[in-house]
């Protein structure tokens, strides 16, 4: 099935998501960087068209998928309903109203949660964070994939449709506020910061292309040595995990 034709309502996103989704060493790559924090039952939140799930579903782990967008919902059963593993497909909301009356059934459920490029995306990150908490068991994980830099913001966020962009120290006081210890933060992908400031903010192009993610997703090999020459101490993204105490 041809998911652009059910998720129009989220077109430069579902481009987004298409276009990476063919970068297999970039996904494995950001996969790699907190498959280790995973544990238990897990939830990802804004599961998209399954980039990412698919790895973890690959691996054998207990998943239950979601996203915000009904229909990527519906692609997602489709997809992926055929796994022994993936527990479920669920529409949440995380700024729901009477979050913790509609979902009241998964409370405390989860082990591990996952937001990829997500948590910029609403508006009230502090409520997104909140109800997250209220379905993690205590000791869970929550782990936060972000975009780094507020002076990286360009036209491709904008059209996105992302809030903000993050500093290590802003995203983890956003865990603390909502009583989580910091397990680990770091950030992720430096090399991806010149094509970003290229393509967003120089050229000012609206969205990522294939071909640009293309030529990116072959030197992920050079990327990967340079995250690590450097610490992982600057980079196009930021990960942190938080435990729930």
């Amino acid at each position: 099935m041809n998911v652009s034709t059910t998720a129009s309502k989220d077109p430069v996103g579902l481009h987004t998501l298409e276009v990476i989704a063919k970068a297999d060493r970039f996904n494995r790559w950001m996969y790699g960087q907190f498959k280790h924090q995973l544990k238990g039952e897990i939830l990802e939140i804004g599961s998209g068209i399954g980039n990412i799930s698919q790895l973890v579903i690959e691996e054998g782990n207990s998943i239950t998928l979601s996203d915000y967008n009904e229909e990527y919902c519906e692609n997602l059963k489709k997809k992926f309903s055929q796994h022994n593993n993936v527990r479920e497909v669920i529409s949440i909301d995380l700024l729901d109203l009477g979050f913790q009356n509609k979902y009241s059934s998964y409370k405390e459920m989860f082990d591990s949660i996952f937001l990829l490029n997500v948590i910029e995306h609403i508006e009230n990150d502090q409520l997104a964070v909140k109800n997250c908490n209220y379905l993690l068991k205590p000791g869970g994980h929550l782990i936060l994939l972000a975009p780094a830099y507020s002076w990286l913001y360009c036209t491709f966020d904008k059209q996105l449709g992302h809030y903000r962009r993050y500093s290590l120290k802003q995203l983890k006081d956003l865990l603390k506020k909502e009583g989580f210890s910091i397990l680990s933060g770091s950030y992720f992908n430096f090399t991806g910061v010149a094509g970003w400031l290229l393509f967003g903010k120089i050229m000012n192009k609206k969205m990522l292309s294939s071909g640009e993610m293309s030529a990116f997703n072959k030197i992920v090999p050079l990327a990967k040595v340079v995250d690590k020459l450097l610490g992982k101490t600057t980079g196009l993204s930021i990960i942190v995990t938080g435990i729930k105490n």
